[in-house]
C-alpha cells in the first residue's frame, strides 16, 4: 500500500492527486474552491506520520487511527482563524511521509496539531470542548493547538483562541489518540487587557482518574506548570475560576504538553 493525496471537490471529481512508496509530494497548479477537501491515503493506521497540509502552515506530527484521512479546505468565516494566505493562489504543495525514529521518540509538545479539524478525522492530537463563543472559527477549540501563542488581541489569525462564551462550566478536551508521558504543561492564557479577564484557578483531570488544580496568574507571559503524567490518553481543562475582574472574557490562546511517546 502507498502513501497517496489527493484534492477533490464537491463532487468527489479529482483535482489533483500524487502517490509514492516511502512518501508522497503532491505539487499541484489550481485554485481551492470551496467544498474541496484533501484525501490522504495512508499505508497503514495507529501509526505516526508527518503530514504538510499547505505551504504556509507547520508540518504536522500526528498518529493516525484509520488509513484515510480527510481535510476540509476552510473558507469564508472558518477561514478567519487561519493564515490568510493559507490555501490561496495557484501554487500548492503537500507532503505526507511515516514520522522518523528520532522524531517519534524526541521529548516535544504533544498537543501541537496545525491540521486540527472539528470532528472526528482519525488523526490526532484533537481538541473538543463544550462550549465555543457563538460558534465562531476564531474561538474554536482548535485553535488552543495550532501552535500559535499570540496572544496580545483576539479575533481573527494570529489572535484565534479558544473562547468559552462567559460559560461558567466551560471545558475543553485534549485527546492524544494514543497513551503519552509528559512532565510540564504550558498555557498562554489570551491577554488582550482590559477587554480580557485571566483566571485565578483551572482543573486538569486526566485519563487515569486524576485531577490536578492549579493557580494562575494575570500574565502575557505563559504559564509554565510543572506536572508529571505518565500513560495518559487525554486531559480536561475546567472548573475555570474567574478572577474578580470587570472584564467576563478570559480566554485560552494556546495549551502545549511536554513529554515523550508512552515508554519513550
Amino acid at each position: 500500500m502507498a502513501f497517496k493525496i489527493t484534492v477533490l471537490n464537491r463532487d468527489n471529481e479529482m483535482k489533483a492527486s500524487m502517490e509514492g512508496a516511502s512518501q508522497a509530494v503532491l505539487a499541484w497548479k489550481g485554485e481551492y474552491e470551496e467544498g474541496d477537501r484533501i484525501e490522504f491515503c495512508l499505508p497503514e493506521k495507529n501509526r505516526f506520520y508527518i503530514v504538510r497540509v499547505d505551504d504556509t502552515m507547520d508540518e504536522s506530527y500526528i498518529y493516525a487511527t484509520e488509513d484515510v484521512l480527510a481535510y476540509d479546505i476552510p473558507f469564508a468565516e472558518k477561514k478567519t482563524s487561519y493564515n490568510p494566505k493559507s490555501f490561496t493562489g495557484e501554487r500548492h504543495y503537500l507532503t505526507i511521509r511515516y514520522a522518523a525514529d528520532y522524531e517519534i521518540r524526541a521529548y516535544k509538545n504533544l498537543a501541537k496539531n496545525v491540521m486540527d479539524q472539528h470532528g472526528e478525522h482519525g488523526y490526532y492530537p484533537h481538541a473538543y470542548a463544550n462550549v465555543e463563543t457563538r460558534g465562531e472559527a476564531v474561538f474554536a477549540a482548535r485553535n488552543a493547538i495550532d501552535g500559535v501563542t499570540a496572544n496580545l488581541s483576539h479575533g481573527k489569525w494570529p489572535y484565534e483562541s479558544w473562547g468559552i462564551n462567559q460559560q461558567d462550566d466551560a471545558q475543553m478536551t485534549l485527546d492524544f489518540g494514543r497513551p503519552v508521558d509528559f512532565d510540564k504543561i504550558v498555557l498562554y492564557t489570551r491577554a488582550d487587557f482590559p477587554h480580557d479577564n485571566w483566571w485565578e484557578s483551572v482543573t486538569f483531570t486526566f485519563s487515569d482518574g486524576t485531577e490536578e488544580t492549579v493557580s494562575l496568574e494575570k500574565s502575557v507571559e505563559p504559564h509554565v506548570i510543572p506536572l508529571k503524567r505518565q500513560g495518559i490518553s487525554w486531559l480536561s481543562f475546567g472548573r475555570l475560576i474567574k478572577a474578580d475582574d470587570p472584564s467576563p472574557f478570559p480566554a485560552l490562546t494556546q495549551i502545549e504538553v511536554y513529554g515523550v511517546e508512552m515508554g519513550g
